[in-house]
């Protein structure tokens, strides 16, 4: 029996067909290279501030290092709440429609695996973060992609969702801002999914994690439009606008017998988000919002130099509005995005994510992370530069 038989033996056919992460093979790459600038992974270049830090040492001296419930803390819980209500006004019930994860994408991995049956859909907008659709299929179902085009500024129309709805159809999965494009939307372009949502019965998984770095308009929930609460599965957490990566802290706002079933997963899988963490985001969410605002505006800087440099150099770039990233256009190049990102890596030494990772709407255009520092994205459009010269 050869090695690949007693692999495919051992491994379920569900995990087989799934990609490892294009994101991280560019990061592995990178982290073996000298003289290195990744605009690779999507992570804030800020230290946590240092009262949440204080605050999750704090527990720890204070001897909080028991399982909190399952739910979370009750004090995190209330706090997100209020939060919730302050700055998006959509009500929760701590008790019974919040659920704090390890990550947001914990959130959305249980999510999909406690309302998803073998062979429903879940429509996807894409270019989308990677791990959307592995997920749909980790829980049995299938991935349908809508995408959407830089000429649109990467905005999906409720037409085109509505054109992938079967009989089979289930979620409409939405992330905005978006990650790699950094596309957002306003109440107008929302009402007309909602819409379809209620005609079709359909769930909503929207992923708000960059919800706080909305930086031309404020950020509209989607389960603040009349009569979607009840739709939608809210995702969000503190990774990216609170700058806690590595916290590994999330939470889903859901209806109580939504919230039930993905409580259940969560309970037998993870027992509860690491304790001395909530701590920590408890306090982010009492008086860190002073920090966020800085950390927006350092990146609305950058975002607004990369996008003119990127115009400067002949590569076409649509104004990101939320979230860190840019998504400029390699098409005039003639290469993949695959092709270009290595050659840009090997020769340049700058790291990038090639589109087409984020679905086949991201063929033609490479993610570049602007949350890194000025220094560092004055010399990579430089050495971007260089390799469109050669080209």
């Amino acid at each position: 029996m050869t090695s690949q038989t007693t692999t495919n033996g051992r491994l379920s056919k569900r995990v087989q067909e799934i990609k490892p992460s294009g994101i991280r093979r560019f990061f592995d790459l990178a982290s073996k290279m000298e003289n290195i600038i990744s605009l690779g992974v999507g992570e804030p270049d800020f230290v946590t501030p240092w009262n949440v830090r204080e605050a999750s040492i704090s527990s720890l001296e204070r001897g909080f290092t028991a399982y909190s419930a399952n739910a979370g803390i009750i004090e995190l819980r209330r706090e997100i709440a209020a939060y919730m209500d302050r700055r998006f006004s959509v009500q929760y019930d701590p008790e019974q429609e919040i659920l704090v994860t390890v990550g947001a994408s914990e959130a959305i991995d249980i999510g999909m695996r406690a309302i998803l049956d073998e062979g429903d859909e879940v429509i996807i907008v894409e270019p989308s973060f990677v791990s959307y659709a592995p997920l749909v299929q980790m829980a049995g179902g299938v991935p349908v992609a809508v995408g959407t085009k830089i000429e649109d500024d990467f905005k999906v129309s409720a037409e085109q969702i509505e054109a992938a709805i079967t009989p089979k159809t289930k979620v409409i999965m939405l992330s905005f801002p978006n990650n790699p494009t950094g596309t957002t939307m306003n109440a107008a372009e929302m009402h007309g999914i909602a819409a379809l949502a209620e005609r079709y019965d359909l769930l909503v998984f929207s992923d708000e994690i960059y919800a706080e770095l909305s930086y031309d308009a404020d950020h509209v929930s989607f389960a603040s439009l009349a009569g979607m609460k009840e739709r939608t599965i809210l995702i969000s957490g503190f990774s990216k606008a609170f700058a806690m990566t590595g916290w590994r802290l999330g939470f889903v706002l859901a209806p109580p017998d939504l919230l039930a079933a993905m409580l259940k997963i969560h309970q037998y899988s993870l027992m509860c988000a690491p304790t001395m963490a909530q701590y920590g985001a408890l306090e982010a969410l009492q008086s860190g919002m002073d920090d966020v605002e800085r950390m927006k505006q350092s990146y609305k800087q950058r975002r607004n130099f990369v996008v003119k440099s990127f115009a400067e150099i002949g590569l076409e770039c649509h104004i990101p509005g939320g979230a860190f990233y840019a998504f400029p256009s390699i098409a005039s190049t003639g290469l993949s995005s695959e092709q270009f990102a290595e050659k840009l890596l090997l020769e340049e030494r700058v790291a990038v994510v090639p589109g087409h990772v984020f679905g086949e709407g991201g063929e033609g255009h490479i993610r570049c992370s602007y949350a890194t520092s000025m220094e560092n994205l004055e010399q990579a459009v430089k050495r971007i530069n260089r390799l469109l010269e050669r080209l």
